[in-house]
């Protein structure tokens, strides 16, 4: 799977969380918005992706 596949993945599990995500956010005060969410989805894909390439190092050593 390629690393483009995997960002889809790791978006569609970003989306899963949004509306829990937004509930924490409006308790807090603070206003979501496309604008303002873009930046920490796309920091979220990159957290992402470090995590799945540390596990799939990881996999690697324990074969």
């Amino acid at each position: 799977m390629n690393s483009q596949d995997k960002s889809l993945q790791f978006m569609q599990i970003a989306l899963k969380y949004l509306p829990e995500a937004k509930e924490q956010l409006d308790k807090a005060g603070v206003e979501l918005s496309m604008e303002l969410i873009e930046p920490f989805m796309n920091l979220f894909t990159k957290v992402m992706q470090d995590a799945y390439e540390l596990g799939l190092e990881d996999a690697k050593v324990e074969l």
